[in-house]
């Protein structure tokens, strides 16, 4: 019986652990970010599957905890751990590796170590933070990735951003991160207007989005979920 719970409480873990190997592989292939790799696709893209399934994890880990009651302060922990990794670090080494290969000046390249710096500030303010449930206070860090997946994207595709741009955008989207703006949580609570219509909105802006950009369109949906953000602030408050 004790063996059986202790499976049943570290299985959590284990996804989470998921979580941060998929990280963990997005930076090695980030490292060959347009050598074509497995079923055609480059080595980007394949950090962007890589990022997605650490996203898979991490929504899965929370889910079976609760629902096997094995939520627990280590799993917890370990979350903020392997979110820094996989949605912190991660995107900012194929961010700094694409700009590399694009002859961007090196210190700007360098400066995209501002994301996973500004991530863990986030995750560790929000591990000590009980009242973020329906609201969130800052950027979450997983919706930062998604933006940077979103922009590099379209920058691997056209260069044809200017560095100071982007430099213009790290600095934005780590502030973002760490600033006491009140961002509504993407759950629903209740499928009646009243209560959701903030993520019905967001629902069907991502959608034409993605419709009218593909990938590159992640990075308009979370322009559009800050948007959305500050125009229901006081509400949220």
């Amino acid at each position: 019986m004790r063996l059986l719970t202790t499976i049943k409480n570290n299985i959590p873990n284990t996804i989470t652990c998921m979580n941060l190997l998929c990280g963990s592989l997005a930076i090695i292939v980030a490292f060959k970010p347009f050598d074509t790799m497995l079923w055609g696709l480059q080595g980007y893209q394949w950090s962007f599957v890589l990022i997605a399934l650490a996203a898979v994890a991490d929504f899965a880990d929370g889910l079976v905890a609760r629902l096997l009651h094995a939520v627990s302060p280590l799993g917890a922990e370990l979350d903020s751990l392997s979110d820094c990794v996989s949605f912190g670090l991660a995107p900012a080494i194929i961010l700094y590796n694409v700009m590399t290969v694009a002859g961007c000046p090196a210190w700007m390249c360098y400066a995209a170590m501002m994301i996973p710096v500004f991530g863990a500030l986030r995750l560790a303010r929000f591990n000590v933070d009980t009242n973020q449930t329906t609201t969130f206070t800052g950027l979450p860090i997983p919706a930062n990735a998604i933006f940077w997946i979103g922009f590099i994207n379209y920058y691997a595709t056209h260069h044809n951003v200017s560095p100071w741009i982007i430099l213009v955008l790290m600095v934005v989207l780590s502030l973002l991160m760490v600033c006491n703006l009140r961002m509504f949580s993407l759950k629903i609570h209740g499928f009646g207007l009243k209560e959701s219509y903030r993520q019905y909105v967001l629902i069907i802006g991502s959608v034409l989005f993605l419709v009218l950009a593909g990938v590159s369109g992640l990075a308009c949906i979370i322009v559009f979920y800050v948007v959305l953000s500050l125009l229901f602030k006081e509400k949220e408050a």
